[in-house]
């Protein structure tokens, strides 16, 4: 494919079932060691990657979010994953694979962003002060170097040290440009609750309780009108769920398994 892939393996090497895991953006692998160590998927063949541009991997000359979701379908459909969970932005990459007929299993979505105005706020700023000539490169080098240590207050406290720490590998040109591409994405769709739910496929939306990402009134009832689309309110969790409450997370990656049974 020409990128570098940095993938986790875990579970029962013949499982009938494998799950691809995609984590968030400037996230590695290392955000999803928790809820694939749970004993309730153990039965399953999980694999996670890191999407190419962030930690160690190389990025790819298209950062687009529909190339993104291409690569990801390649390597689902290569490593044989029947199931794809992804988080925050790889979420939202999960959601365009199958709204781009590229994957028709089920999918857990947590933390998506269905429209611009749902993002967190700091990533907005950025990507408005981004656009001011000579202030791009320095204000995303200060923001990687002070993310790792903002992010570990959301974190339990044996985890956040290990999830800073994959955090820091993130090269400021990558990420300035996922960026941009990415809200040129949320630019294109008012909501992409109708995206999601014309693509027909078996949906969990899954968000903590004091999740930071937005959902309005209008993309919730969306959701619930869909008949394909669960949606699951994690308790005690906010926008790192799967590392806050990996139970529950895995409990509902089960639940979309079956789904591939049925």
């Amino acid at each position: 494919m020409g990128e570098r892939w940095e993938v986790r393996r875990a579970g029962a090497v013949n499982a009938p079932h494998r799950v691809l895991m995609i984590p968030g953006g400037l996230c590695t692998t290392e955000f999803y060691a928790d809820v694939m160590a749970e004993p309730a998927v153990a039965g399953l063949g999980m694999v996670a990657v890191t999407q190419p541009g962030f930690g160690p991997t190389e990025a790819p000359a298209d950062m687009s979010m529909e190339h993104y979701a291409r690569l990801m379908a390649d390597f689902a459909a290569e490593a044989g994953c029947d199931t794809v969970v992804g988080h925050s932005l790889g979420a939202n990459v999960a959601l365009e694979m199958a709204a781009l007929g590229l994957f028709k299993g089920p999918l857990v979505l947590l933390s998506p962003t269905f429209s611009r105005g749902d993002e967190a706020r700091f990533l907005t700023l950025l990507n408005a002060v981004d656009r001011v000539p000579g202030l791009g490169s320095a204000a995303w080098a200060v923001t990687l170097k002070l993310l790792p240590v903002g992010v570990k207050r959301e974190l339990p406290p044996h985890r956040a040290e290990a999830l800073a720490a994959a955090m820091t590998g993130n090269d400021p040109t990558n990420c300035r440009r996922m960026v941009r591409h990415y809200y040129a994405y949320l630019g294109r769709y008012p909501s992409l609750v109708p995206r999601l739910c014309g693509a027909g496929v078996p949906a969990w939306v899954v968000r903590g309780d004091h999740d930071e990402i937005g959902l309005t009134d209008g993309e919730r009832r969306g959701l619930e009108a869909c008949p394909r689309i669960r949606t699951v309110t994690v308790p005690d969790a906010g926008h790192f769920a799967l590392v806050e409450q990996p139970a529950r997370i895995a409990d509902v990656v089960m639940e979309a398994v079956t789904a591939v049974v049925r």
